[in-house]
């Protein structure tokens, strides 16, 4: 019985390094192992594309050791060496039959520089020996990873992932870092030369330490930072409540001028899909009506703001044929009306559906605004295919938001209240009512919910904040086109309210920044940086499903059966003690 027990885990272990094999040679045919080869990620060491294939090893292993029966850890460890070998004998396969099967003509990808890559240079059985070698040890450290306990491991992983995002994004933190004299000096020894990429051997190991180090002593503290402020007495909690605010404020202030033009143009984009991802979390976070129509909210938005402050006014222009012109604050509460008005509008004819059917009948409202707005019907009006121009640029006083350093200022402020008012509604009245809602109607309108007041108070709350990204929007870019309200804005913004933590508002920032931010930095890579978006995307949800914040009743849902039976002892613990 132990024989066969045995074999089933070797032979386990080797259907998963088959498994990672194929995603390996997948990823090279495509063209991402050359394509990433262009960046180091430890100058002179390693390559982002070499690293790319470490990664599916390493991940290989974790899960071969993961996946074993076995009890003894010595078989894991050996069982993600094997996973890990596997791999690599995939690719060295790949590589002996790309020139004899000529699989150039089929994949264009399948070229000298991704023999070179993939085998580091090396030929004959030496390449097979390399291959062999450092997937097995891959593979191993995979599975070692899997056997540390948990705070160890996740420190790893977080040491890990800092090291590869810092070399992956040198240049950029090179170029910021001109800027500042005294901190570029101060951190030079952590990349390579001029005429290197990546982060330097020293460099690479201080950041693992560092990172690793912080998460274990994260992990080492008996109560988190929250329950320990809480501990606090109520004037040392005020102080620090006040000091932390001050130091943010005095970040926010300065972080245009240290970032660049760059930089601070990404986090413009970013902050405008913080702005919707609060305004759908409220939407579906919180009252949990799926509405995969949101675009259209922040095409109404867009619309509106462009139609009333367009220069561009009269058939001489070749734009529309009449225009207020209007300043940015003067048609900024308009947008906002008729953003909440379309919400409501929206709103009405879907309050007995629910499920798929509202996404459905939502998808259908946010299509019917796009083809109306390229539409000739309306050329006259909003623009068609042509779109809009000349939008009339926000400001404050004589103070001209005509720069991604100044416009990060407004989106700050349009950020800090859209946060404020969904934190508000979270903890009223009707924010308990959307959750009620959320977890099962009927038993809300048995309770006495008011389901029309409740579903249009989302709907139209949710738009309002909609629109208001979409007037920065459009006073941001200048123009707006058809084009740039598709569904696939509907998606992303639902994908980060999802990879963050659904009803979490921390979560939206954080999705926002994985989602949007990490895509638009990534954006030299071309279509690639898409193919590990959707990977991230699928990880996450096999992984974290409740997102990387979620919000505790979310969390509960998940993982109260993992908790044991204890924990809905105590969670039910406190309500006893009030009854």
């Amino acid at each position: 019985m132990m024989n066969k027990l045995q074999a089933s885990n070797w032979f386990m272990a080797f259907q998963i390094g088959l498994m990672g094999g194929i995603a390996a040679i997948f990823i090279s045919l495509v063209g991402m192992v050359e394509e990433f080869a262009k960046r180091d990620i430890i100058a002179g060491v390693i390559e982002m594309g070499q690293t790319l294939l470490l990664i599916v090893v390493l991940v290989t292993g974790y899960f071969a050791a993961r996946r074993s029966a076995s009890s003894r850890s010595f078989l894991k460890l050996m069982e993600g060496a094997l996973a890990g070998a596997t791999v690599g004998i995939a690719l060295w396969l790949l590589v002996q039959l790309i020139e004899p099967l000529d699989l150039r003509t089929i994949f264009l990808n399948a070229s000298p520089a991704l023999i070179k890559i993939v085998t580091f240079g090396r030929e004959g059985i030496t390449a097979f020996g390399v291959m062999f070698s450092l997937g097995a040890l891959g593979g191993l450290a995979g599975a070692l990873i899997q056997l540390l306990p948990g705070r160890y491991s996740n420190a790893t992983f977080q040491g890990l992932a800092w090291v590869a995002l810092l070399g992956l994004l040198q240049d950029l933190i090179r170029i910021t870092l001109v800027t500042l004299p005294t901190v570029r000096d101060a951190v030079q020894w952590m990349f390579g030369g001029r005429n290197e990429k990546g982060l330097s051997i020293l460099g690479a190991v201080v950041v693992f330490t560092v990172v690793a180090g912080i998460s274990i002593l994260r992990s080492n503290q008996s109560l988190p930072l929250q329950a320990r402020l809480n501990a606090l007495p109520p004037a040392s909690q005020r102080a620090v409540r006040w000091i932390s605010l001050a130091i943010a404020a005095l970040i926010v202030f300065y972080l245009p001028n240290v970032l660049g033009s760059y930089l601070s143009e990404v986090s413009n984009s970013v902050g405008i899909f913080i702005l919707m991802g609060l305004g759908l979390n409220i939407v579906v976070g919180f009252a949990g009506l799926l509405d995969l129509g949101y675009v259209a909210f922040f095409a109404i938005g867009a619309y509106v703001m462009g139609v009333l402050t367009t220069s561009a006014i009269g058939t001489d222009a070749g734009q529309l044929i009449a225009g207020p012109q209007l300043t940015f604050w003067e048609a900024l509460p308009i947008a906002l009306f008729m953003s909440v008005l379309a919400g409501v509008i929206l709103g009405i004819p879907v309050l007995n559906i629910r499920g798929d059917y509202l996404a459905i009948v939502t998808l259908g409202f946010g299509e019917i605004i796009r083809i109306l707005a390229g539409s000739d019907f309306l050329k006259l009006y909003v623009g068609g295919s042509q779109g809009i121009v000349q939008v009339a640029k926000s400001n404050i006083g004589e103070f001209d938001l005509n720069s991604p350093q100044r416009l990060f200022y407004l989106i700050v402020i349009a950020i800090l209240l859209a946060t404020f008012i969904s934190w508000r509604l979270r903890d009223s009245r009707i924010g308990r009512a959307w959750k009620a809602l959320r977890e099962d109607e009927d038993v809300a309108q048995a309770m006495g919910i008011h389901l029309v007041s409740t579903k249009l108070m989302a709907f139209a709350t949710g738009a309002a904040l909609a629109g208001l990204s979409g007037a920065i929007f459009a006073s941001k870019v200048g123009s707006i086109y058809p084009h740039s309200f598709k569904l696939l804005v509907s998606i992303n913004v639902l994908a980060l309210i999802i990879v963050g933590g659904m009803g979490s508002l921390p979560g939206v920032f954080v999705g926002a920044l994985l989602l949007v931010g990490l895509p638009e930095l990534l954006r030299e890579f071309g279509e690639y940086r898409l193919l590990v978006y959707a990977a991230v995307l699928v990880v996450m949800m096999l992984t974290r499903p409740e997102g990387f914040i979620p919000e505790e009743t979310r969390k509960q849902e998940l993982h109260g059966a993992e908790e044991g039976p204890g924990a809905e002892t105590a969670l039910q613990a406190p309500d006893a003690a009030r009854s």
